[in-house]
């Protein structure tokens, strides 16, 4: 909450972001934010460090450069290992239920 003493002498002040201009009153408690802005800009890069989280192609805060794409790729392969595994698994039981069908007919 900052403002410009447009007048001192008359006691006029103005608020430079709402472009009100009054006078300035000695009863009026007066406490600058400015300080925490700082601490507000901080929060709010971690609160979008953490919506950024949630989507595998954005870029998190504390990676490094190039690295955008780093969970889509591990997800595939991923994905890919698992597929190979439930495949083989799947293959298995198909190969011992021919072998045990041909042995219980045959």
């Amino acid at each position: 909450m900052s403002h410009v003493r447009v007048a001192p002498e008359f006691h006029l002040i103005l608020e430079p972001m709402s472009g009100i201009l009054a006078k300035e009153r000695e009863d009026i408690l007066e406490y600058s934010l400015d300080g925490l802005s700082t601490y507000v800009d901080e929060l709010d890069k971690i609160a979008d460090d953490m919506m950024n989280s949630l989507g595998p192609d954005k870029a998190l805060l504390s990676s490094f450069p190039g690295r955008e794409k780093a969970a889509v790729t591990a997800g595939v392969w991923t994905n890919i290992f698992y597929g190979f595994i439930g495949g083989l698994i799947l293959m298995f039981m198909v190969t011992l239920m021919m072998k045990l069908g041909g042995v219980l007919h045959g």
